[in-house]
């Protein structure tokens, strides 16, 4: 039995659909990334598979409880772990007291071992935490009573590179131990490093459901050049260039083509610098899954739908 299925889900807000007709299943054990642009309908899914909004039509199960029961979800939520993108944390209670709260009601047989991977100060009230901290300690109470499944909306959001880092790691260790991750995000380094599969959501819509390597050889690399006046306007011409750009001194673009065509047309020309690197997932949403208007390249959390 898969840990999550679902099964055309669809929520409608009055008159807006935020989520249309969508079925994936996630398998026991694996790294799921569930990805997309703000407004994509991803908080959305993540709230109705915990039971906190009820679907329009269509169904889910987690752990082999359907969202429509709730006796049956308030069962399986017990093996079931939480990090909200909005921490909700009671301002003037310390770190200590939040996770005394949550381990009298679900356990917490790795507390310790996860206060010394995570580190806030539990001894300080949460008013004083910054946004990394508040983070660590949200981390702490999703995984501290062992949960079979952990659901995760923006994970890392406000975590320094070293602690992402560590995060990336843990996860990857959490998986090998038999858990299953379904996680939000817009940090492509991030889902390329933790992430087995990939479900894609554009405008409430699943426009793709893949694995990782697939979704970033689909993406390709945003490659920026300087060169000289005569060569811009040949490489703006080059076979699997998308998004051409030019600039001052040079031209970017997207690049989806083979690398060795691309090495060889640079070679007849006059490159002064090159930079070639992997596009942020907005860019991937826009070239490969077809998305018509530009999206913010801010890497902001805000609320989703």
């Amino acid at each position: 039995m898969a840990t999550i299925e679902v099964k055309d889900f669809t929520k409608e807000f009055g008159s807006v659909r935020a989520v249309d007709s969508i079925s994936f299943t996630v398998e026991s054990g694996e790294v799921f990334g569930f990805l997309g642009p703000n407004g994509a309908g991803k908080t959305t899914t993540i709230r109705s598979l915990l039971g906190l909004l009820e679907p329009t039509a269509g169904t889910a199960t987690v752990l082999g409880a359907d969202v429509h029961d709730e006796d049956a979800l308030i069962e399986a939520k017990r093996r079931i772990g939480y990090l909200p993108a909005h921490l909700g944390f009671d301002e003037e209670a310390t770190g200590a007291e939040v996770l005394d709260y949550h381990e009298s009601v679900k356990g917490g047989s790795r507390r310790d071992e996860l206060l010394e991977i995570f580190t806030p100060p539990v001894e300080r009230p949460i008013r004083e935490y910054s946004t990394g901290n508040k983070r660590m300690l949200g981390i702490v109470q999703a995984f501290m009573h062992d949960p079979d499944l952990v659901i995760m909306d923006e994970p890392t959001s406000g975590l320094d590179p070293l602690k992402q880092e560590e995060f990336n790691e843990f996860a990857r260790n959490e998986c090998e131990r038999g858990k299953t991750l379904f996680f939000s995000s817009h940090v492509l380094s991030e889902v390329r490093r933790v992430c087995d599969r990939v479900g894609i959501l554009r405008e409430g819509e699943l426009v793709g459901l893949e694995d990782v390597e697939t979704l970033l050889r689909q993406g390709g690399k945003r490659v920026r050049l300087q060169t000289t006046d005569d060569a811009r306007t040949d490489l703006e011409a080059i076979e699997g260039a998308l998004d051409v750009q030019t600039f001052a001194e040079g031209v970017q673009f997207i690049y989806t083509g083979e690398y060795n065509a691309l090495l060889r047309e640079l070679a007849t020309h006059d490159v002064r610098e090159i930079e070639i690197s992997e596009p942020p997932l907005e860019d991937i949403f826009m070239h490969y899954y077809g998305a018509t208007d530009a999206v913010e390249s801010d890497r902001e959390v805000r609320t989703d739908v």
